[in-house]
């Protein structure tokens, strides 16, 4: 069964078609991937389903409720977190700072299960633990450093530690391996797969393809806001459209 179903999403901007009748579903613990040119639609389709802005037309039902049209706190305290391709860490705050409006959020609480109990020091605890899960080096200062320093490596890790501290059942990831070295995105690559055996389902809008076939259960690509092909990678890419498209300034 499905956790999530996107029924016939449009959405245009001044008369400009941005989504057109987009469709798809995703199974819990999946890892889906959304390819696709630049201004094919994927972050509009991500802002749609997260509740930053609102489609014409279309439904989105996350386990079996529609969601079209909650606003992104609500949606986010149902269950679904996201990260941005353009990264938005609170920077005059400690890296671990960052982590506590969502420890201490509605959804976080309700949910519990957080080492520490309720204490605020100890949220600063599991703060630093969830850092130290997705990368930052526990006895380094690099979790106690203000965002503002960090470099874009550990803000994209910064991002998602964020969502995980929502205890999220989905998480939308935008680009979350642009900026990123071939090392560093290595070492995000078993963090993904993490999540996944911990029963997080993960969409994934992604440029770096090579990455994301990696770990994509399957993949959806998108040209011009339509859906072109659905799949696994192997037959998305070889889909002529999907070369016509974008795969062709890319070997793959």
């Amino acid at each position: 069964m499905s956790i999530l179903s996107v029924e016939n999403i449009s959405k245009t901007f001044g008369g400009l078609m941005a989504l057109m009748s987009v469709s798809f579903s995703v199974k819990q613990g999946e890892i889906y991937g959304i390819i696709g040119p630049n201004g094919s639609g994927k972050t509009t389709l991500i802002n749609c389903i997260t509740g930053f802005i609102k489609p014409e037309a279309g439904k989105v039902y996350f386990r079996g409720s529609n969601i079209r049209g909650w606003p992104a706190h609500k949606i986010a305290r149902a269950g679904i977190a996201r990260t941005f391709q353009v990264m938005r860490p609170y920077y005059s705050l400690p890296a671990y700072k960052n982590l506590i409006i969502p420890l201490w959020s509605p959804r976080a609480r309700a949910i519990g299960g957080w080492r520490g109990g309720g204490k605020h020091g100890d949220r600063d605890t599991v703060a630093v633990d969830i850092l130290e899960e997705i990368g930052f080096e526990r006895d380094s200062r690099v979790p106690y450093k203000m965002a503002s320093t960090l470099p874009t490596g550990y803000l994209k890790r910064l991002e998602l530690a964020r969502c995980i501290a929502l205890r999220p059942e989905i998480i939308f990831c935008d680009e979350v391996f642009s900026g990123l070295s071939a090392s560093e995105v290595a070492g995000m690559l078993p963090l993904i797969e993490k999540l996944k055996m911990e029963g997080i389902t993960l969409i994934m809008v992604e440029h770096r393809l090579k990455e994301l076939f990696k770990v994509a259960d399957r993949v959806m690509a998108l040209q011009f806001g339509e859906k072109i092909a659905e799949g696994h990678y192997k037959e998305v890419i070889a889909d002529p459209r999907v070369k016509e498209a974008y795969l062709g300034s890319e070997e793959v």
